[in-house]
């Protein structure tokens, strides 16, 4: 089965590759941004389903739809649209379409209704290991950076798709729980920070303010696709527990940081951002790991260990610049390991403390020195 998406915000693309993959995981679904590469893709390798945005930079979608319908008059077409007045839907009356979708949209209503449209699912053989990959960390060196995630917080997970699958939720509840999820803090700051939401304005340097510039659909949406996309939580034991010691530290730093900034008067909103991601180098390599282990590979202790410290500092580089989280917020996640000579910013000085004081005695003389610095001795 194969499904096309033409839609230009790669966000909301995801999110609905996600959606149908939730409904038939072994659909192959390609995305597309632009009417000319959808028209190529559609006339090479036609559709089973095709969903499309209406307004595209190369012109409206409907060019690939009177397309299709002219190819098929059975392939299900779908528009997903900022305007569903009546006009707009006479308009394209004679193209058949089989559903509207009007942007800010539900998850979960477009579920149900792609569920309707979508071929009925072939059952397919469990995944086979590939014998030509059996090395973990072989796997890790050849992963592209889009690629790259940081596992969700089970609970987390679990609440976002009981709301993907209906069921009422708190939403304070829940945001008050993404604020201790490193996964989805970079996710939402990466797309609150992206041209497509910050077009030269203030980056967002913390989770209530990316919330804030996404507002609480966007932001309920972009979580529900992470939770989508990751099947499974970290489910190995040794992998879970390895895990759980990098949030423990986590959570000491976040509150050593916001401690010191708050005795010091400044906001402790983005040294608790920083504490939450300065760990997600190691968090992403036990990830990747799980989805190793989920595709039939298997690995050591002594092999986690080995990526642990070969990867988790690449990759929290390469996440960092995916996901174009600001200046400020990188220097606050560097300062928790170094804090370079010339560096005179006083926040920078007490994410370094803080980070000291979590891993020396009291009278370390490297914490008097910073003390003195942040103007605390």
């Amino acid at each position: 089965m194969r499904v096309m998406i033409l839609e230009d915000d790669s966000w909301i693309a995801d999110l609905l590759k996600q959606i149908v993959l939730s409904l038939r995981p072994d659909c192959q679904v390609v995305c597309l941004s632009s009417v000319s590469a959808a028209l190529q893709e559609w006339q090479q390798r036609p559709a089973d389903l095709v969903i499309s945005d209406w307004n595209l930079p190369d012109g409206p979608g409907t060019r690939l739809l009177e397309q299709v319908r002219r190819d098929s008059s059975s392939t299900p077409l779908v528009v997903i649209t900022g305007r569903s007045d009546r006009a707009s839907v006479m308009a394209v009356r004679a193209l058949k379409i089989n559903a509207f979708i009007s942007k800010p949209f539900q998850a979960a209503h477009v579920a149900a209704s792609l569920e309707t449209l979508l071929p009925p699912d072939i059952d397919q053989p469990p995944p086979q290991a590939d014998d030509a990959q059996h090395d973990l960390l072989a796997h890790l060196y050849s992963l592209p950076s889009n690629e790259l995630q940081l596992p969700l917080n089970a609970q987390v997970r679990d609440r976002l798709l009981q709301s993907f699958k209906g069921e009422q939720i708190d939403l304070r509840q829940l945001a008050s729980e993404w604020q201790q999820d490193p996964a989805l803090s970079v996710r939402l700051l990466g797309v609150a920070n992206s041209s497509a939401y910050n077009a030269g304005g203030k980056p967002c340097s913390n989770l209530l303010e990316a919330l804030q510039k996404l507002g609480a659909k966007n932001s309920l949406n972009l979580a529900m696709g992470l939770a989508l996309r990751q099947s499974s939580a970290l489910q190995n034991p040794m992998l879970s527990l390895f895990a759980q010691a990098h949030l423990d530290s986590t959570e000491q730093l976040i509150e050593r940081s916001t401690r010191l900034a708050r005795q010091c008067a400044m906001d402790p909103a983005p040294f608790h951002c920083a504490a939450l991601l300065h760990r997600m180098g190691e968090l992403c390599v036990l990830y990747q790991a799980q989805v190793w282990e989920d595709s039939g590979q298997s690995f050591s202790e002594e092999q986690i260990m080995q990526a642990l410290d070969q990867f988790s500092g690449p990759f929290a580089i390469s996440i960092k610049a995916q996901w174009q989280l600001p200046m400020q917020l990188r220097e606050l996640i560097g300062a928790c390991y170094a804090l370079p000579s010339s560096n005179v910013k006083r926040e920078n000085i007490l994410m370094r403390l803080a980070a000291c004081e979590l891993n020396t005695n009291h009278d370390d003389p490297e914490q008097a020195r910073l003390r003195r610095l942040a103007g605390l001795a």
